[in-house]
C-alpha cells in the first residue's frame, strides 16, 4: 500500500507493543505463581496485567483514530501520532510495572497522541465539509 507508509509502520509497532505486552503478562504469571484464568494474587503480576488491558483499552481508540488522521492529513501526521502513541505506551508499561503511580507519563503521551488525533480528524472532517 503506497502513500501510507508511516502509518502503516505505526500501525504495526502499535500491535508489535501490545503483543509484547500480552508476553510480558504470561512472563509475569510464572514469576509470582499466578495461574489462569485467576487476575489477582500478587502486585507485580496485578501491575502488568492493567498495564497489557489498559493498552487493550487504548489502542481500540487510537488505531481508528491514527487512521483517519492519516486519510485525511496525510501519511506523515499519522506516523507522528502513531510515533508519539508507540513512545507513550512503552513508557507507560514499563512504568506501570514497576509502580503504577509512575504510571502518569506514559499514559499521558499516549493519551495526549489519540486526543491530537481526534481532534484533528473533526477539524479535517468540517474542513472538508465547508
Amino acid at each position: 500500500m503506497e502513500g501510507y507508509n508511516y502509518t502503516l509502520i505505526g500501525t504495526l509497532v502499535a500491535i508489535a507493543i501490545y503483543i509484547w505486552s500480552i508476553l510480558k503478562v504470561g512472563a509475569a504469571r510464572g514469576k509470582s505463581g499466578v495461574a489462569a484464568p485467576a487476575t489477582t494474587g500478587h502486585p507485580e503480576f496485578e501491575r502488568t496485567f492493567r498495564a497489557q488491558q489498559n493498552t487493550l483499552e487504548q489502542i481500540v481508540i487510537f488505531l481508528p483514530l491514527v487512521w483517519v488522521t492519516a486519510h485525511l492529513w496525510g501519511d506523515t501526521w499519522g506516523g507522528v501520532f502513531a510515533a508519539f502513541w508507540c513512545v507513550g505506551r512503552v513508557i507507560y508499561i514499563l512504568s506501570y510495572i514497576a509502580a503504577a503511580e509512575k504510571r502518569s507519563i506514559g499514559f499521558l503521551i499516549s493519551g495526549l497522541a489519540s486526543f491530537a488525533a481526534l481532534v484533528a480528524g473533526f477539524i479535517g472532517v468540517v474542513s472538508a465539509m465547508i
